[in-house]
């Protein structure tokens, strides 16, 4: 999928649900806004912008449910995170931590650079009919534009230490980024094991684009059910896409 550097900083921002903060912008949006629920929720994205209508007439939609697996010899992701998150942002969609530039990872044959991971309440993609608490999104991007996204699922269990950290410091109110004190590295939240799944897929927000590379870890990671709710407390709804049609997309694992 190739992109502009203004249409990759737009995908970018996409993905995390940042359409209300940018660069040069730090208060919501009031054109072309969409949100989880009523008119604004996902069964209507498609019909609030011409930009969105992959929302509705796209066929390899994100997220799915993960099953039907087709046996593969995918080879170990190479991650090469360094650096930590610099700072964290509410966007009214999602708390995104945004990271210092220089980590990547080594997939499908390419490089991608580490550029924010972000929240869902509860997951956005199920596996084997099962819904997660919540789940992570590292969102990478390529030279050439493409998208790369690693999802770890998160499962109500020990208090989560990484997160513990990242809550002390998310923004209590839509439109706020706070610069990070206490600095949280992306391995921090990755499971042990890194097997997982593998699909293309697009961005869940809008506009919904496709030829995002997906890698789902096969092994969640807990956190508390106090952490659970403080995400919920902060976001006052729940932030994920329904499934989508799987449609002929293989699930490589």
């Amino acid at each position: 999928m190739k992109a502009s550097y203004s249409k990759l900083s737009g995908l970018l921002a996409a993905i995390g649900g940042c359409f209300v903060i940018s660069m040069a912008a730090s208060t919501p949006a009031s054109s072309g806004e969409w949100g989880y629920s009523g008119e604004h929720g996902p069964a209507h994205w498609g019909d609030i912008s011409p930009k969105f209508s992959a929302c509705k007439s796209g066929v390899n939609q994100s997220p799915i449910n993960l099953d039907k697996f087709v046996e593969a010899n995918l080879a170990p992701i190479a991650f090469h995170y360094g650096g930590q998150a610099t700072e964290i942002l509410n966007n009214g969609h999602t708390v995104q931590a945004n990271y210092a530039p220089g980590s990547t990872i080594v997939a499908n044959g390419k490089t991608f650079e580490l550029k924010q991971f972000h929240f869902h309440n509860p997951s956005e993609n199920h596996i084997k009919g099962k819904s997660f608490p919540m789940e992570a999104h590292f969102v990478h991007a390529a030279k050439d534009g493409s998208l790369a996204v690693v999802a770890v699922m998160l499962e109500e269990g020990a208090e989560n230490a990484a997160l513990k950290k990242l809550w002390a410091q998310m923004p209590q109110h839509a439109g706020v980024k706070n610069a990070m004190k206490a600095k949280v590295a992306a391995t921090e939240l990755l499971p042990k094991s890194r097997d997982y799944y593998r699909f293309n897929g697009s961005l869940t927000t809008p506009p919904c684009s496709e030829g995002v590379l997906w890698m789902v870890m096969k092994t969640p990671v807990s956190l508390s059910a106090a952490q659970v709710e403080a995400f919920h407390h902060v976001m006052h709804h729940a932030n994920n896409r329904p499934i989508q049609a799987t449609n002929a997309r293989p699930v490589l694992q």
